[in-house]
């Protein structure tokens, strides 16, 4: 008597015994049940991070958890925020640029209004995406992060910095929207009407002007792969982000509602603006006009010319068509902005110390100190808490053991020039 051949799972090898469950493929694969239950759970657990329905054996989160992912993200057209709230809500948090908190203040309100615009009129409202520009630490992102934070549509801030073209290493420029469906809980319809801001948009100019025989992966091919995007199309979004693959499944986006910020330092582009300005000197008016030019702050000149002769290939720029600029900060607005904001910089170290019971005081040439050396590092807004947290390091560190020895309830520590010139010198000759 033949001997039975015995059953092997096609995907493990384990061995099947007689009285096991097994799935049977249609070209004789076979499945054993442990196979299968890690399929499932596998697939159920992808399904949920989509916004589907979790896996059986997948422990269900709590109420609290299950009504933050479906965010309250509904609005009407009476609850739309007016540009001069929005302004006011960024004046809270931002010191200076005004123009620019106008700008994104009217293209937010715009942008509401767009998802309840009429159609029986047959005048149809396009969406106007808006790129700003400014020096590294003038607050770009910080205006995206601000304006998310009374914004009733999903937001999503994404780095164009890991962006490569299609086939390359790197992420799909689809992958940009894959965060705005996580924060609207997995609803594409609520996505589908979300705002999405792209930080570091001057990494992917274009390389050079000149013909290579190498291909601009992650520059000019990143532009191409935008443009559809930006403009409003369907696209093919991975559920995870990164490279899309053949056996992937899909989730469908239409980008016709997403409004589209983009922000970008544009290092060196004022020698491409100084450069325009100077070659448009042609007779005695002229002559004059450039004279009264402010060469300290060229930025605010910009033009999309300026943006085609740094890299920006000329259909990406007519699809950001508000083009905004963010001043370099001055002196002043520096210092306003170590101790004004609601987040301000000071506030939150004070808040630090208070929660170990010290009062934390900054002498007033202690902040102009600051100041001063910000400006001479050229760091922009982020370099105050780079020297901050130079300054407070030794002091975090020694100031909650010595009061917890002290027994005390609370004491009072101040700041002063001198400490702060130490603490400074220390660093620097490390």
């Amino acid at each position: 008597m033949a001997k039975k051949e015995k059953l092997h799972c096609t995907f493990c090898g384990r061995e099947i015994a007689e009285n096991e469950i097994t799935l049977l493929g249609v070209h004789g694969e076979i499945l054993c049940d442990n196979c299968a239950m890690s399929i499932y759970n596998y697939v159920g657990s992808q399904i949920e991070n989509i916004g589907g329905y979790p896996p059986y054996d997948v422990v269900e989160k709590s109420a609290d958890n299950k009504a933050k992912k479906g965010n309250n993200k509904n609005i009407s057209l009476n609850s739309i925020p007016k540009p001069t709230e929005i302004k006011s809500f960024l004046d809270q948090y931002i010191i200076g640029q005004e123009r620019a908190k106008r700008t994104l203040a009217v293209a937010v309100y715009n942008h509401y209004k767009r998802l309840f615009q009429p159609t029986d009129d047959g005048v149809e409202i396009e969406k106007s995406n808006i790129l700003l520009v400014g020096p590294t630490g003038t607050g770009k992102t910080l205006l995206a992060r601000t304006i998310a934070r009374m914004l009733d549509v999903p937001f999503a801030i994404v780095d164009a910095t890991v962006l490569t073209e299609a086939g390359y290493v790197g992420e799909d420029v689809e992958s940009l929207l894959v965060r705005l469906l996580e924060d609207a809980g997995g609803d594409v319809k609520k996505a589908e009407k979300g705002i999405v801001f792209i930080d570091e948009i001057d990494k992917i100019s274009r390389k050079s002007d000149n013909p290579s025989i190498t291909r601009d992966v992650s520059g000019e091919g990143v532009q191409q792969g935008l443009l559809k995007l930006l403009e409003g199309t369907v696209v093919n979004v991975p559920p995870h982000g990164g490279r899309k693959h053949p056996e992937q499944s899909f989730i469908e986006v239409n980008t016709s509602n997403i409004l589209f910020i983009c922000g970008g330092a544009f290092e060196g582009i004022e020698t491409k603006i100084a450069h325009r300005l100077n070659t448009q000197v042609v007779g005695f008016e002229s002559a004059v006009k450039t004279t009264q030019i402010d060469r300290k702050n060229l930025l605010q000149y910009i033009q999309p010319q300026d943006l085609r002769a740094y890299g920006l290939i000329p259909e990406i720029i007519g699809r950001l068509p508000i083009l905004t600029h963010l001043d370099q900060l001055s002196k002043e607005s520096l210092k306003r902005i170590l101790t004004e904001p609601k987040n301000a910089v000071i506030k939150q170290y004070q808040k630090l110390m208070q929660m170990d019971g010290i009062e934390l005081i900054f002498n007033d040439d202690v902040l102009d100190y600051i100041v001063d050396k910000t400006l001479e590092y050229r760091l922009g807004a982020r370099g105050l808490r780079s020297l901050v947290e130079t300054i407070m390091t030794d002091l975090m560190f020694e100031l909650p053991t010595k009061e917890q020895d002290k027994e005390k309830k609370a004491s009072t520590y101040t700041v002063t020039l001198a400490y702060a010139k130490q603490q400074i010198e220390k660093a620097n000759s490390l």
